[in-house]
């Protein structure tokens, strides 16, 4: 950095106790030299004559870095140990600045704690929606297959029928078991706060709603109305893997193949292992490859 009117480049050394004023980025410190040239890094090779540095008229030495960590560092210099930002994106700011003045030891451990909070970061996230709006902006920014689950029991104006609250609770349960099964080629959101249905499956693929399972009904007793949740557990299977067909394809599928890979329902048996799961699934996957060679 060139120097300017009223600044002027010197060698700064002297007794480990006189201090130095620091203008670092417009962040202004006041330390001892013995501080900073405790350790070999670039702040003793300032401050112990053999660099040059930039001072203003007042006697500041200009140091052109960001002053936001300035002083983490000092502590650091000073102690040997110094409590780390939580935010990943603070610990790569300190970690920045510890590399430019040459502290090896913190930039090892703040590298040692960015592996650490990358290790403890969850493999699987499912956004929780807050707004039709919000919803719209995440399945239109995507280019992965999106099922969402609408899930609100409040929204019922009758009673519900005996077996509803088992039933509802087999959505959400089977809702987050394919959220961990397809993670990373599927993007599962939830809906608690929806205003009109209370249990109802979508499937989006390209940005447009492509199927919808919804599971519940209006059934009619000897006395009143009552609401019905269903689980139907093939049907929802069925839709979330004809769904992966909007995986990695710039078109959408066409019907010959959706038909090709839709299975009817097994009326003796409405559940599907893992195994039969995952095979029908890269059957998928194998089939529109094919037919995007073919086309």
């Amino acid at each position: 950095m060139s120097a300017q009117a009223g600044e002027t480049r010197t060698f700064i050394k002297g007794n480990a106790t006189k201090y130095v004023k620091l203008n670092v980025g417009g962040a202004l410190y006041n330390t001892t030299i013995g501080t900073l040239t405790k350790h070999d890094n670039m702040l003793r090779a300032m401050f112990s004559g053999r660099m040059e540095v930039l001072t203003d008229s007042e006697g500041w030495v200009l140091i052109d870095r960001c002053g936001k960590h300035f002083g983490t560092i000092l502590s650091f210099i000073r102690d040997g140990s110094v409590p780390l930002p939580e935010s990943k994106r603070e610990l790569l700011e300190l970690q920045k600045e510890a590399k430019f003045y040459l502290i090896q030891e913190l930039s090892t451990i703040i590298e040692t704690q960015l592996k650490n909070q990358q290790e403890l970061e969850p493999i699987c996230r499912v956004p929780l929606i807050t707004s039709q709006k919000e919803e719209q902006r995440l399945i239109s920014s995507t280019a992965k297959p999106v099922v969402k689950l609408l899930c609100n029991r409040h929204n019922n104006k009758y009673s519900y029928t005996s077996n509803s609250d088992d039933n509802l609770l087999k959505n959400v349960e089977l809702f987050d078991k394919l959220s961990l099964r397809f993670n990373g080629r599927i993007l599962f959101i939830k809906d608690v706060i929806g205003s009109q249905e209370i249990c109802c499956w979508s499937f989006f693929g390209h940005g447009q709603k492509i199927s919808e399972v919804c599971c519940t009904s209006i059934v009619y007793g000897t006395d009143k109305k009552h609401t019905k949740v269903e689980f139907p557990e093939a049907r929802i299977y069925e839709e979330t893997l004809n769904i992966l067909l909007y995986e990695n394809r710039d078109s959408r599928p066409d019907t010959e193949l959706m038909l090709a890979t839709t299975h009817p329902p097994n009326p003796k048996s409405n559940n599907n292992s893992d195994d039969e799961l995952e095979e029908r699934s890269e059957s998928r996957s194998d089939r529109g490859a094919s037919t995007s060679r073919r086309k």
